[in-house]
């Protein structure tokens, strides 16, 4: 009986921790830096906060939430058709879950705004400023590195942007990557039996002109 028992748990324990983080490509992530000298160069548009969007998706082992966080504010910067700076910020009080309804939906984004993720009561915005951009593999893609600050937390993270259009009055530019939650503080772990995984997909769209 006794090994039986032992046998099951160690079968449960397997299967709590047997979490695949979501779709994407995690951005490498390394201290916070200094802007480049050559960052913010240009025209900086304004950020069409209606037009622009941050999509989230995170893992467990029975599932996967998915939604979205409202951009308060930001702007690209332009220089000869080129992606050369910018800078937004994130209402984290708008965190809003996209597949779920009524109480468990509350319930969800209740505990995202709490302290075992991303404490919102103490640190209400995330933002996010460029610090460098280099041409990408292929046209069309740059590669953008960039200071993020959640929980109070800074780290720079680079990934591909696909921009869009590119004008002295207006800019489109989406990006698609994971973040390893923990690097910002955000260690909760979920239940025993049903672990969250380490990392986030971002989907950010950001649209923005004169």
């Amino acid at each position: 009986m006794e090994k039986l028992f032992l046998s099951v748990a160690a079968g449960a324990l397997i299967l709590s921790s047997c979490v695949s983080n979501p779709e994407g490509k995690k951005a490498e992530t390394t201290d916070s830096v200094e802007t480049t000298a050559n960052v913010g160069a240009g025209n900086a548009l304004p950020v069409d906060t209606s037009a622009s969007e941050l999509a989230w998706t995170g893992r467990k082992v029975s599932g996967q939430h998915h939604g979205t966080v409202k951009i308060k504010s930001g702007s690209l910067t332009v220089n000869n058709g080129q992606l050369t700076g910018g800078n937004f910020v994130v209402d984290l009080t708008t965190i809003t879950n996209h597949d779920l309804d009524g109480e468990y939906k509350g319930k969800l984004e209740g505990h995202l705004k709490s302290a075992d993720f991303f404490d919102v009561e103490n640190h209400p915005e995330a933002t996010f400023e460029i610090t460098g951009v280099e041409p990408g593999a292929e046209a069309g893609v740059v590669k953008v590195s960039g200071n993020l600050t959640i929980r109070g937390v800074s780290k720079n993270i680079t990934f591909d942007a696909h921009v869009q259009e590119a004008t002295d009055t207006s800019v489109k530019a989406t990006a698609d990557f994971n973040i390893a939650r923990e690097d910002w503080g955000v260690n909760y772990a979920g239940q025993a039996d049903d672990l969250i995984s380490k990392e986030i997909n971002l989907k950010v769209t950001l649209v923005a002109g004169a």
